[in-house]
């Protein structure tokens, strides 16, 4: 049996793969996961009492925002890492805009505050638990999106990882952001992004060998 005739035997029972499978895989790992984050955080946490009332205030949705943007960035670099020969090209800079703005918001209200008082908008009162807190509520959504790409084709396989904690992470400040009751910038900017930080480099690190094929 010569070369061709091998490539056809093993094609031959090949069929087309369904429109947008990569992404519907995806947003399966979303659906299983997500629920199961946002449920440890009303187990483990709380939603904060002043919900209601935080509504009213910009910064609240600032925060979610932050976790939202950052969340949707990843998925479209996941979705893109997720299919050889693919390339991410300018989906990258949606990954680093919600956090050039939110660096940007943070500048703006240290430079407005008084000296003193500077420290306190950086450390707030729980910074000793943020970022371990979101990469906790990450680990559903992070598990079920490596299952995900683990029956995909990620040719780089770090970068994949990558993105997935950074989707993971994202989608975890999001929900983390209905029981924290801190809402200044510069807190968001240094404690919620070194939370979204943990699942990115946990993604890389695992992604790297178990994503290898």
């Amino acid at each position: 049996m010569n070369t061709d005739q091998w490539v056809d035997l093993l094609a031959a029972d090949a069929a087309p793969v369904r429109r947008r499978a990569v992404s519907r895989r995806l947003l399966l790992a979303l659906a299983i996961g997500l629920p199961l984050s946002f449920a440890w955080m009303l187990l483990e946490y709380g939603v904060r009492r002043d919900l209601i009332q935080a509504m009213f205030w910009p910064m609240f949705w600032v925060r979610l925002l932050f976790g939202a943007a950052i969340a949707l960035a990843g998925f479209v670099v996941v979705q893109r890492l997720a299919r050889p020969g693919v390339r991410v090209r300018g989906a990258w800079l949606g990954l680093a805009a919600p956090v050039v703005v939110i660096w940007v918001l943070a500048l703006l209200a240290l430079l407005a505050a008084p000296a003193e008082e500077r420290a306190a908008l950086v450390w707030g009162q729980t910074w000793r638990s943020c970022a371990i807190d979101i990469a906790v509520v990450s680990l559903p959504t992070f598990a079920a999106l490596l299952w995900a790409l683990r029956g995909l084709a990620p040719t780089r396989p770090a970068l994949a990882g990558a993105a997935a904690g950074a989707l993971a992470g994202g989608a975890a400040a999001w929900v983390y952001a209905f029981h924290c009751p801190e809402l200044a910038a510069p807190y968001i900017a240094v404690w919620y992004l070194a939370g979204i930080a943990l699942p990115v480099v946990a993604g890389a690190l695992i992604g790297a060998r178990w994503l290898r094929w």
